[in-house]
């Protein structure tokens, strides 16, 4: 009798690392010690363009994929397509000044950036315990909206080091241009057509 009831135990086994491995991000492939020091976050978890992709692929309504950019960057190049929300973590304030530092119109913190992320959370009965993907242009902003969050408390913050557009090449015909790697470089689904429900409309 002992030696029938063994039988099934592998296959139990199998079935439970399958579902281990459905519901828990894989071990991420970005090596922490390649990605540029600007771009590290407190907490160390790194994706890159298309395994951002695949963990939102495999982990489905169990991760919440988060657009961080401007509302402007979304209306005008696109936004992936299995993004679950926008929620710009930094914006242009009204009538804003030059940044000669960054080359770009002044950008400001938005407030409501942590408030808004865990009423998007609560609607899809998640927590801070679960997977956030954070995507903006390159990956520098995410960093600073990875870190914050983490000092709030989430503590699975994904950073998308490489962003929508990608970093910009240094040399060649195309030097300054975003062809290096990212998230619309790699093919990957996107859209102009934004959804209502998924973008920000503070006070709407």
């Amino acid at each position: 009798m002992l030696s029938c009831l063994s039988r099934p135990i592998p296959i139990i086994a199998l079935l439970l690392a399958l579902v281990f491995w459905v519901v828990t991000p894989s071990a991420q492939a970005v090596d922490p010690a390649r990605v540029p020091a600007q771009k590290q976050t407190k907490a160390g978890l790194y994706l890159d363009a298309r395994e951002a992709y695949e963990l939102k692929q495999r982990l489905g309504d169990k991760a919440l994929f988060i657009d961080v950019r401007t509302r402007a960057e979304i209306s005008y190049l696109g936004m992936p397509s299995v993004a679950d929300a926008h929620i710009p973590a930094f914006e242009h304030p009204t009538n804003a000044g030059w940044d000669d530092k960054s080359g770009r119109f002044k950008m400001e913190a938005n407030a409501d950036f942590e408030p808004e992320l865990a009423r998007r959370l609560a609607s899809r009965q998640l927590s801070k315990t679960d997977v956030l993907i954070l995507i903006c242009r390159s990956g520098d902003r995410t960093t600073r909206a990875a870190n914050f969050l983490t000092e709030q408390g989430y503590s699975k913050v994904y950073s998308v080091i490489d962003g929508f557009e990608g970093d910009a090449v240094a040399e060649g015909p195309q030097a300054g241009q975003r062809v290096l790697n990212g998230w619309k470089n790699a093919g990957l689904p996107w859209t102009y057509k934004l959804e209502k429900n998924k973008v920000y409309l503070p006070g709407y």
